[in-house]
């Protein structure tokens, strides 16, 4: 039986909620938080709050923002003709970070998942058709995870692009850099074997 108080209960089952942060996590960081210096504790839950209070979603391409319209969508260095769609703003950060891609980018926020009740709908479909309506759109770039849920919802979304005789692409997936052929697994050998272009 434990000894904690109700509001060290609470704390570790809302930490809990956190992906990947099981009871042991949990613990461990509620007693670091409440530990020596609580002005740490105090300053996450200060920028916790500003977070929840002042980022939305960007009205054009769903990613967070603190603005109705974020950057990448207001800058006019991007090419608003390549629209790579991704799952999640993590995906958006990672390509950014790339610097591979020039273009502007729709966020999900998921991918559909029949199973979890995750259809077209709680993805904001109608919001990106709407998009590839709007006659700016000539490319849309599938940057989904290579998923079976992720395989799906590039499906369902190349679809769309195609009904609106769109150009629809799927980045590459296969060998990575650097990686050795004998410790790949035998999923992105075949894919990188049907993805094969000229040397």
């Amino acid at each position: 039986m434990s000894n904690d108080t109700k509001a060290l209960e609470d704390l570790k089952r809302a930490l809990r909620r956190l992906p990947g942060i099981g009871t042991k996590s949990a613990q461990r960081m509620a007693f670091h938080l409440l530990g020596r210096d609580r002005s740490v504790a105090r300053d996450i839950a200060e920028a916790l709050l500003r977070a929840v209070d002042r980022i939305g979603h960007c009205q054009q391409c769903n990613n967070f923002s603190e603005t109705e319209i974020c950057a990448i969508c207001r800058s006019p260095r991007r090419d608003s003709g390549l629209l790579c769609v991704v799952e999640s703003p993590a995906d958006l950060v990672s390509l950014e970070q790339s610097g591979a891609f020039g273009g502007t980018y729709f966020v999900l926020m998921g991918r559909l998942s029949p199973l979890d009740g995750i259809g077209p709908e709680e993805l904001g479909l109608p919001k990106l058709e709407a998009l590839l309506d709007g006659g700016v759109v000539r490319e849309v770039i599938l940057a989904t995870n290579a998923t079976v849920e992720g395989e799906a919802t590039a499906h369902y979304i190349g679809e769309l692009a195609r009904r609106r005789n769109l150009l629809a692409t799927r980045i590459a997936c296969g060998v990575p850099i650097g990686g050795e052929i004998e410790y790949i697994d035998r999923g992105t050998l075949a894919r990188a074997f049907s993805g094969r272009r000229e040397a």
